[in-house]
């Protein structure tokens, strides 16, 4: 039961990630009026870059748009490894007072919002024992990304627990995995699995990634040439800005070749990849995926660390299905059996929206699968509540950079003109419900129904185009499809009776 009388911001931040930490910056610089904090469930700062510990952990995109626009990444990998990812988001919380908004251990669980009040009253549960805390918060930012923190997606595979060995899940990779010289199944073929095969095969006997279907991959150079000679010679903002520029327009074309002409892109991927696997190796089906390119997000590997593995015979690729675990490895579909020591099930995300938060407007409940996702951050006739979620087709950060700018306009616009409620207002008759991301990924299929859906037309569609979008924050109408109400006025007051009147009563 909450004793404590709420205590009160002009905006609350849940989670204190990349973007969270990116919001920060932006409310203090671009609305510094405004009152907010952080609030984070976890001890740390960093979100999925201090979450995730398995080996060789990175990013899947360059730094220079995986960080922040607002100040340079200066190590010279641009594909760079979690550690220096999560001392980056920690240096730049500390350089900007972003870090002294934070407040750690603080899960939000419950959001309410009250028209007659124009807040939300948002509970918290704080610490080991879960003490209930609650705030009261003009608007919520939700910055805690979308897939649940408890764990991973992992189906059940018949015979696992006949394994004598380890199973271990990415997201849940414990300290003390010993996988030296041993034998290691790792099942997946997404951006967890090629990262984690080059890496464990630095120390294991031999690894096996086990895929169903196949990836497309691309290697791109760890460390960026003009980045290097241009921040010799320029100035370190100057120079950040250039090769960001480049690396968006550069991955933005490559995405349209992708869309418009997936032949030649395709060729294009398939000649990358036979032109660093073993000589005579055969494409199909290990680097032949059913899908199009860009239906389900590339897969990075820096300087081809995953072909260099199966040039070496240190790893090795095998597409088949899965009939059952057995007591010494797993027993494929085709009647073969991959030996091993360690399994892991790289097998991807549980999806959740809105961080898992139950919200309510005015009593009823609000399921964020029934809304339609405004601009791509805020919820169909939802008031003063806004989530980040970023590209599919490019950094996180580029997207959700441009999330917390527009947020920072409506606070700005409302605040102008004496506006207290934001909600945006759909017209159902104009707009045809599809998935939020644009992806045919198992994890987006499988969490679909718990996401907000995008329109078809107008601020309700979720365009995959960082210019246009950027154009659109720039100079787009912010109250556009928006409702927009003026702060309640307060009642007045019966007068009381005079004194001399209620004595005469007497």
């Amino acid at each position: 039961m909450v004793t404590d009388a709420p205590e009160s911001f002009d905006v609350l931040v849940v989670g204190a990630g990349l973007s969270g930490v990116g919001a920060g910056y932006r409310l203090q610089t671009e609305c510094p009026g405004r009152t907010y904090a952080i609030l984070e469930g976890r001890a740390v700062m960093g979100g999925t870059w201090d979450l995730f510990r398995y080996p060789g952990i990175r990013s899947d995109s360059d730094m220079f748009t995986l960080g922040y626009a607002f100040r340079p990444w200066k190590d010279p990998k641009a594909i760079a490894d979690g550690d220096s990812i999560l001392r980056y988001i920690q240096e730049t919380a500390a350089e900007s007072g972003v870090d002294r908004h934070i407040r750690y251990r603080q899960k939000v669980v419950a959001a309410s919002w009250s028209s007659a009040d124009a807040r939300w009253t948002v509970d918290v549960e704080v610490g080991d024992d879960r003490r209930p805390v609650r705030y009261h918060a003009g608007f919520l930012y939700l910055c805690s990304g979308y897939y649940s923190y408890d764990g991973g997606y992992e189906p059940t595979f018949p015979g696992r627990d006949a394994f004598a060995g380890p199973v271990v899940h990415p997201q849940r990779w414990p300290d003390d995995l010993d996988y030296a010289g041993k034998r290691v199944v790792i099942i997946g073929s997404g951006a967890t699995a090629v990262t984690l095969v080059p890496a464990m095969a630095e120390t294991a006997e031999h690894v096996t990634m086990l895929q169903r279907s196949p990836s497309w991959i691309t290697s791109l150079p760890a460390r960026d040439a003009l980045a290097d000679a241009l921040r010799a010679r320029l100035p370190a903002q100057l120079a950040h800005s250039i090769i960001r520029w480049k690396n968006i327009l550069m991955t933005l074309a490559f995405y349209q070749l992708c869309r418009r002409a997936p032949g030649p892109a395709k060729k294009l991927l398939r000649a990358g990849a036979a032109r660093v696997l073993p000589d005579g190796y055969e494409l199909d089906p290990d680097f032949s995926p059913r899908y199009e390119p860009w239906d389900q997000r590339l897969c990075l590997v820096p300087d081809g660390d995953l072909f260099t593995a199966i040039r070496s015979g240190s790893a090795s690729i095998v597409t088949d299905g899965i009939d059952t675990f057995t007591a010494d490895g797993i027993r494929l579909a085709s009647g073969r059996e991959i030996p091993a020591d360690v399994i892991v099930t790289a097998t991807g995300l549980k999806l959740v929206a809105c961080g898992g938060i139950d919200l309510e407007v005015d009593g009823e409940v609000v399921r964020p699968g029934d809304t339609i996702a405004y601009k791509g951050f805020m919820l169909s006739g939802v008031p003063n509540v806004a989530m980040c979620v970023g590209y599919t087709n490019a950094s996180w950060t580029l997207r959700a950079d441009l999330t917390h700018r527009n947020v920072c306009r409506l606070l700005n616009h409302m605040e102008a003109h004496g506006y207290a409620r934001a909600a945006p207002q759909l017209d159902e008759a104009v707009v045809e419900p599809r998935p939020l991301l644009d992806l045919s990924a198992g994890y987006i299929r499988r969490g679909a129904d718990v996401m907000p859906q995008q329109g078809s037309s107008g601020p309700w569609k979720v365009r995959q185009n960082y210019v246009l979008d950027l154009l659109t924050t720039i100079f787009g109408r912010v109250d556009r499809s928006m409702s927009l109400t003026r702060r309640p006025t307060p009642a007045v007051p019966a007068t009381p009776p005079d004194v001399e009147e209620v004595l005469e009563g007497v």
